[in-house]
């Protein structure tokens, strides 16, 4: 059995599971699958990667499951198959290839693998025995919560204390695969020309937020009219609520350009949209830690003919990057849990603990403290996390208000809570449109005295 990859040369199926597997098991390590992922053969990356995705989304039914199969653990190599041929068997309404075959390219997998080939007969027997008796163990299965929401339990509960209303649902949209959504750089051209160039070419999009288009289906950057060209970028449509959220209506200083903070800025997506919105005479300076993502914000902002100061730096580190010069505004994407993000990064619900909650809780907390000081009176610092959950959103914010008497909140998003298409109705105080989780915070600097 072959599978097609983007048009190139077929890959044989059992191949492509023999790398998902080697991943989820690193995965289960606490290694990540942007890291794991170029590790990968380019010419069988993206099929992979799309496999391992679904598996990652459907990973808690798989455990279970193979739990009731063998309840003693296998070597993890192969515990790590037959959760991947578990996940893509186990619901035949959502299954990308027939149940038999996904059985015979799983034990096809194993017996080409030198390691695992001893393991083959066994793996052969586990999951023919889950055809056999696929109902009921689907049926026990679904009294497990990490089998019936794929997320461990700690996420579960800690989404039903912080959105009682809404944390099934926010479950189920984790669950879905995102959209590719593009900003248009509307400063050279119109959306509407971009969307008709696309619908020449046979792509059709829809508009979302006041920049963005929603392509309906997701095609490598370099095959997008506009991309090489710096006309637009991907970004997910809440993520770019920041840079006009910051800068509409914010007051200009007299005989000087805006003096702009992007503390935490890599890839750099949020930074270039900054410098879509603002004049000539601004300036942004852009911060991250790495200095390997400092690299990319350089080649995002090149691509798009942006420029700005970019540095290697810890922003909460002040002394070794400030110049003692107030910001106009400053934007702090800070790092968060990413739980807002699953459904881009379904690895992230596996990676994250409990406790690193309330560890970037901590750190947020002090990005804030060490920032604000750097914020002229009258300036703006917008709060940022892709995250869903309060101790990094609502939480924080309320803290910081109580300790800081000059900082007045304005009008902003608060929680936006993920949705896609299947959402059941718009929610009133969430952006309209299909669009990833986040957290916005606008705090304006009030004169003292």
């Amino acid at each position: 059995m072959n599978a097609a990859i983007d048009g190139r040369e077929s890959v044989p199926l059992w191949q492509q599971l023999q790398w998902v597997a080697r991943l989820l098991a690193q995965v289960a390590r606490g290694q990540s699958t942007q890291t794991l992922l170029s590790e990968v053969p380019s010419g069988l990356r993206a099929g992979v990667q799309a496999l391992l995705f679904q598996v990652l989304r459907q990973w808690g039914q798989a455990q279970v499951l193979r739990q009731r199969l063998v309840p003693r653990d296998p070597p993890p190599a192969i515990d790590a198959l037959l959760c991947t041929a578990l996940a893509l068997i186990w619901d035949e309404t959502q299954a990308t290839y027939t149940p038999h075959t996904l059985v015979n390219q799983a034990v096809e997998a194993a017996k080409r693998h030198r390691r695992w080939q001893a393991q083959a007969p066994f793996v052969n027997a586990c999951l023919r025995r889950f055809l056999r008796e696929r109902a009921a163990l689907v049926a026990s299965s679904d009294a497990e919560p990490l089998a019936r929401w794929n997320h461990p339990d700690w996420w579960v509960t800690r989404l039903q204390q912080d959105h009682p209303a809404h944390w099934q649902e926010m479950l189920r949209v984790a669950n879905e695969p995102a959209p590719m959504c593009w900003r248009v750089n509307t400063r050279r051209i119109a959306r509407e020309d971009l969307q008709a160039r696309w619908q020449a070419q046979g792509l059709s999009s829809q508009p979302v937020g006041a920049q963005g288009l929603l392509l309906a289906r997701a095609l490598p950057v370099q095959a997008v009219p506009g991309f090489d060209e710096g006309l637009c970028s991907v970004q997910d449509a809440a993520a770019q609520c920041a840079a006009p959220l910051l800068l509409n209506g914010l007051a200009r200083p007299q005989g000087r350009g805006l003096r702009v903070l992007d503390a935490c800025a890599a890839p750099g997506g949020k930074t270039a949209h900054l410098l879509e919105l603002l004049d000539a005479a601004d300036s942004v300076l852009a911060l991250d830690v790495d200095a390997q993502r400092c690299a990319r914000i350089h080649d995002n902002l090149q691509r798009l003919q942006l420029h700005a100061e970019v540095r290697a730096a810890d922003a909460a580190q002040v002394e070794s990057w400030w110049d003692g010069q107030p910001f106009d505004a400053i934007l702090l994407d800070a790092p968060c849990s990413a739980s807002g993000i699953v459904r881009r990064h379904p690895d992230v619900r596996w990676l994250r603990r409990e406790s690193d909650i309330a560890q970037l809780a901590s750190l947020q907390e002090q990005l804030l403290r060490r920032l604000w000081p750097l914020l002229r009176p009258g300036g703006r610092l917008l709060y940022a996390t892709c995250s869903v959950f309060r101790a990094e959103g609502q939480a924080q914010l309320e803290s910081f208000v109580a300790y800081n008497t000059e900082a007045h909140e304005l009008p902003s998003w608060g929680h936006l809570r993920p949705q896609n298409a299947m959402t059941p109705a718009a929610l009133a105080d969430n952006l309209p449109g299909d669009h990833d989780g986040f957290y916005y915070a606008l705090l304006e600097r009030r004169a003292t005295g």
